[in-house]
């Protein structure tokens, strides 16, 4: 019975597609595994017809050499004219003969008949016979044969080779012939062909599980590889990658320099997840002292005036503000490219100076003095003024906040240094200053208007602008600020 419609139906994918996997999906190993088995293959079929070829050749060159022996020895006879009665023959099946012009058998060997050509007229048609205006030549000297294989012999069932020499018989033009059959090439190559027919399979399958296990042994550190970013990503969590082997290859490099990576987003996570509770606990004290001073206010108003209010809450507010800034600043660090340009870093420090006295005057108790700034120097510096600006500006407010009564800040090519004549850093603290929310007991405290971010922010912008911020003890006491700009784009 034939099945119906319903019976033949194929079976599909959601996708539409036939339920077979495409090449892309299916795993290295076993595409590599394919790749080798079918170069090595098609190179192994290719050497068994070439090898066939050459034992073809080889063998019905052999044939040629008998064949050409038999035909001049027949050819000489028929030259001297002493022709025997039965020429002579020396191969199994070979047979050899003497034809006149028109094909007609004069001599032939035992194995063959006096009536029967050996080769139909069509092939002696096609050897060469001298032209009839050719000077005469030594008798004793014959011609090359000619070696023909053909299918059309009247003595064998298949191809026989043949050797046609046109010669001289009592002064009439004939051919010597001999012939024998290709029964024995045909059986040899044919024997050969079926070896190499099913040897070719054998050594394809073979090379093909040798593939695979030196590609499943080649491809273990791999696997291990992704078992442990497997691992790692289930833990949510810091890890390590396996490192395999000696770790001399290249993948064992590709595993360090994943390791490398993977601790530094897990440092570079532990630093922002810092960064967000010290964010949150910064915030918080501001955002409490606001809420403090409203309660009072609500609570006592006769003890609580609403221009003492109005004072705390823009204090409280200002500092907020200054805050959020540095936050937002940090937060952008990396985000965007900075644009450098020759910039004139004495303009440059003469525009953000006065700000900075403001900004400490505002800051400080009624009626203290704001320690002077003095500015020498010039230079230049191929940099981002805006970004070149709020560093110097931070360095400047930090000197001013711990100054006693002076501020230097001199300008050269690329550098710009700000000198304080405050107490100083102590030479373990000068890098723990640089660090988020860092204020040192004795010169950072909050009510002096630091947020603890400062010099933080002052150190990675010049960074990314491609220069430093280092501190150092000034002579006579205080801090001595150096920022290292580019000179040159």
């Amino acid at each position: 019975m034939t099945p119906g419609p319903a019976g033949r139906r194929r079976i599909f994918r959601g996708d539409g597609r036939t339920g077979v996997r495409p090449w892309s999906s299916w795993s290295l190993r076993l595409r590599l595994t394919i790749v080798a088995a079918g170069l090595f293959a098609v190179a192994l079929a290719l050497g068994a017809t070439l090898l066939s070829m050459v034992v073809s050749s080889s063998r019905v060159a052999a044939l040629d050499e008998l064949v050409r022996a038999s035909v001049t020895t027949v050819g000489q006879l028929a030259t001297s004219d002493q022709l025997p009665a039965v020429l002579p023959a020396t191969e199994p099946g070979e047979v050899t003969q003497l034809l006149d012009a028109d094909g007609l058998v004069l001599a032939t060997s035992a194995s063959g008949s006096r009536t029967l050509a050996v080769v139909p007229g069509s092939v002696l048609d096609d050897a060469e016979r001298p032209a009839a205006d050719t000077p005469a030549q030594d008798s004793s000297r014959l011609a090359e044969p000619v070696f023909v294989t053909t299918d059309r012999s009247a003595y064998a069932g298949g191809l026989v080779r043949a050797a046609v020499l046109p010669v001289e018989w009592r002064g009439e033009p004939a051919w010597a012939v001999s012939a024998l059959p290709l029964r024995e090439v045909e059986g040899v190559v044919s024997a050969l062909r079926v070896s190499l027919g099913a040897v070719v399979p054998l050594l394809t399958v073979a090379l093909g599980g040798l593939v695979w296990a030196l590609l499943g042994r080649a491809l273990r550190p791999v696997e291990e590889l992704r078992r442990g970013a497997e691992l790692v990503t289930a833990r949510g969590g810091p890890g390590s990658l396996p490192v395999p082997g000696a770790g001399g290859d290249e993948l064992g490099a590709l595993a360090r320099t994943l390791n490398d990576m993977l601790d530094r987003l897990e440092s570079s996570a532990a630093r922002q997840r810092a960064f967000v509770a010290d964010a949150a606990h910064e915030l918080r004290s501001p955002v409490a002292a606001l809420r403090v001073s409203v309660e009072i206010a609500q609570e006592h108003p006769e003890a609580y005036t609403a221009a003492e209010l109005a004072d705390d809450l823009a204090s409280e507010v200002q500092r907020l503000d200054r805050l959020v800034d540095d936050l937002l600043v940090l937060a952008r660090l990396g985000a965007t490219t900075s644009r450098r340009e020759p910039v004139d870093l004495r303009e440059l420090v003469d525009g953000v100076v006065p700000g900075s006295v403001l900004a400490a005057g505002a800051s400080r108790p009624a009626g203290s003095p704001v320690p002077r700034v003095e500015t020498t120097g010039a230079g230049t510096a191929a940099t981002d003024p805006s970004a070149s600006g709020r560093v110097v500006r931070n360095l400047v407010d930090n000197a001013l906040r711990h100054a006693s009564t002076r501020v230097l800040v001199h300008v050269s090519d690329g550098e710009v240094v700000v000198v304080d004549d405050g107490p100083g850093i102590a030479a373990g603290d000068r890098e723990r200053v640089f660090e988020r929310f860092t204020r040192l007991e004795d010169g950072r405290q909050r009510d002096a208007g630091g947020s603890g971010l400062g010099l933080s922010i002052a150190r990675e912008v010049t960074r990314e602008l491609g220069g430093d911020v280092r501190l150092d003890e000034a002579p006579g006491g205080g801090v001595r600020a150096t920022v290292s700009l580019p000179h040159e784009a």
